[in-house]
C-alpha cells in the first residue's frame, strides 16, 4: 500500500486542488507503472476520479470517472491495449483515454493499431515520455508527498528532492 499527498496545479483546466490517496500495488506492478497511473490521476484529477481494481480484473481499467446514475464517464487505462479491450471500453464509456508510455513498444503499437482506433471517436491517445535523467519510478515510496504542476503539455511532479518532467504528446485524436 502506497500512502499518497499530491497536490495538483492544473493550469490548462485551473484545477487546484490536494488529494489524499491510497493505492494498492498489484504483486506483478512495477513502481514505474505504479507512478504513471498516479500520473494518469494528476492528468484527470477530480473528486469524482477514483482507481479501479486495475491489473487485478479484466472488467475495469485503471482509473474511471462515474455519474451519479453509474454510467461511466471516464474509462482510463494504460499501456498498450489490444482490439477488443478498445473497443469494449469505447462501448461502455463516453470518453476512453490510453496513456501509453514505454516508448520503444509504444511506437511499434501505434503503428500497428493506428488505423483500427479511428474507428472511435471518443477515445484519446498519449504518450507519456519522460525528460532528462530523473525516472518517474524515483519517486515511489511508500509514503509520498508530492506536487504536480501540468501546463503546456507537460507535467512537472516532484517530491522535496527531485523533480520529473514528462511530456504529454497526444497521438490521437
Amino acid at each position: 500500500m502506497f500512502k499518497v499527498e499530491v497536490q495538483v496545479s492544473d493550469m490548462e483546466r485551473g484545477h487546484y486542488q490536494t488529494y489524499n490517496l491510497t493505492l494498492a500495488r498489484h504483486p506483478s506492478e512495477t513502481d514505474e507503472r505504479l507512478m504513471v497511473r498516479l500520473l494518469a490521476f494528476t492528468l484527470n484529477a477530480d473528486a469524482a476520479l477514483c482507481f479501479t481494481k486495475g491489473l487485478s480484473t479484466d472488467d475495469e481499467p485503471d482509473l474511471w470517472r462515474k455519474s451519479l446514475s453509474d454510467e461511466i464517464e471516464s474509462w482510463i487505462e494504460l499501456g498498450q491495449l489490444d482490439e477488443k479491450r478498445l473497443r469494449r471500453a469505447c462501448g461502455l464509456a463516453k470518453q476512453v483515454i490510453v496513456y501509453l508510455y514505454a516508448e520503444k513498444s509504444a511506437n511499434v503499437w501505434w503503428s500497428q493499431q493506428q488505423d483500427m482506433v479511428r474507428r472511435f471517436s471518443n477515445l484519446r491517445i498519449a504518450m507519456l515520455a519522460v525528460v532528462g535523467d530523473t525516472r518517474l519510478e524515483s519517486l515511489a515510496q511508500r509514503n509520498m508527498s508530492l506536487h504536480a504542476t501540468v501546463q503546456d503539455n507537460q507535467v512537472w511532479l516532484s517530491d522535496d528532492q527531485r523533480t520529473v518532467t514528462i511530456d504529454v504528446q497526444e497521438w490521437f485524436p
